[in-house]
């Protein structure tokens, strides 16, 4: 059988030494989760949270190591920063890197079972500097125009006048460096924080920036989310009255990640008016809520056609569901939104509609919705500067 070996892999990392410890990061077992797919290799270097920032050159040592094998088409190294129990030195190199060589993914490893480790407390939601507001714009399923509304709601807010930055946070199916029409890399000046990119006065981060288009992210659970934190606390992001979140679909380790560990001040969930995108929409809308995170409202993508040729219109996927589910669910509903070439031509061609055609009847709904938005985070804002009186 043709292709790199999890062996291969493994003694070009016992080149890769680190040296606080004076020894390899195999036999020092930092190296985690390692994944091969094809000429697709990705791992965790596990190392204390103290020495998080520090291990930046070693983690791309190892990259830069992997990355040298004949057959390799990219590699993928996160640092994860244990902040409990055993460092990832004391453990032993053969509990942490283990995969298979077999051509495909089974989704599955033979190595030790670990205790799931519990959720962190939603108290515990360390502030980003310099960021007042982050709002995530979610869905509990994909394909409804989560990315276009994320973006397009980033403009209009940006157009209100806000210190705006947006970040891509869907790892395997980034489409922000497309949709904004940005190309190339970011810049990481002192090596261990990244300069954002910038697109239509925004800036922006997405793992689309780190890695080719077409490259599989072939990542488990908690490279995601280290992924994920790297990219909102390594990023110098400056003073942002508003970071907008464009999260992936569903309710998984990567929503967790954000709605546990990450201060949001609430949650904007985008619908068809399909019922079976509303019974998502609902699971996605409950789980912020079980982790109190406030849900702003629904918007509805989608809602209606109107044919470009003779003015006709279409309710393709029913129309209203969006405003009843929110009425159902105790929240506001914020808006609707057609479904039109000319959103899809722009958001395809990284001129969204709200940039490139301010007057259009399309962005002027992005910007109510944005309006919407804006007042409730200024109202939030406002009442968490309200005196509190103790009476004793």
């Amino acid at each position: 059988m043709t292709g790199v070996t999890e062996a291969q892999i493994l003694d070009a990392l016992r080149g890769v030494v680190d040296a606080d410890h004076g020894k390899n990061v195999v036999e020092l077992g930092m190296v985690a989760g390692l994944v091969i797919k094809g000429g697709n290799v990705g791992f965790v270097l596990e190392v204390p949270a103290r020495d998080g920032a520090r291990k930046e050159p070693l983690r791309k040592a190892a990259e830069q190591a992997v990355a040298a094998l004949p057959g390799i088409t990219s590699a993928t190294v996160v640092l994860t920063a244990q902040s409990q129990g055993k460092s990832a030195a004391a453990q032993p190199a053969h509990a942490h890197a283990h995969a298979h060589d077999h051509g495909h993914d089974h989704g599955h490893s033979h190595g030790p079972a670990k205790k799931p480790a519990a959720a962190p407390e939603v108290s515990a939601r360390p502030a980003i500097p310099g960021i007042k507001s982050i709002i995530a714009v979610a869905s509990g399923k994909g394909g409804v125009g989560k990315s276009t509304t994320a973006v397009n709601l980033a403009l209009a807010l940006a157009q209100s006048g806000r210190k705006v930055g947006l970040l891509d946070a869907d790892i395997y199916g980034p489409s922000l460096p497309r949709m904004m029409g940005i190309s190339g890399k970011p810049n990481s000046p002192d090596g261990k924080r990244l300069e954002p990119m910038q697109g239509w006065g925004i800036p922006c981060m997405s793992m689309g920036f780190l890695v080719p288009e077409d490259t599989p992210m072939i990542w488990r659970g908690p490279m995601v989310m280290s992924a994920l934190e790297q990219m909102l606390r390594d990023v110098n992001w400056g003073e942002l009255d508003v970071l907008v979140v464009d999260m992936p679909p569903g309710t998984g380790d990567a929503q967790l990640t954000m709605a546990q560990r990450v201060p949001l001040a609430g949650a904007v969930i985008v619908s068809t008016p399909q019922d079976i995108a509303l019974l998502d929409a609902r699971k996605g809308l409950n789980m912020f809520r079980r982790v109190d995170v406030p849900v702003l409202g629904i918007v509805e993508n989608m809602s209606y056609f109107c044919c470009p040729n003779c003015g006709h219109r279409s309710d393709i996927f029913a129309h209203g569901g969006a405003r009843k589910t929110a009425e159902e669910l105790g929240c506001d509903f914020l808006g609707e939104l057609p479904l039109k070439i000319e959103i899809r031509e722009t958001s395809d061609g990284g001129t969204p509609i709200v940039a490139s055609r301010p007057e259009s009847d399309e962005a002027k709904a992005y910007r109510a919705i944005a309006a919407l938005v804006a007042a409730k985070l200024d109202r939030d804002a406002g009442a968490s500067r309200m005196p509190k009186i103790t009476i004793e």
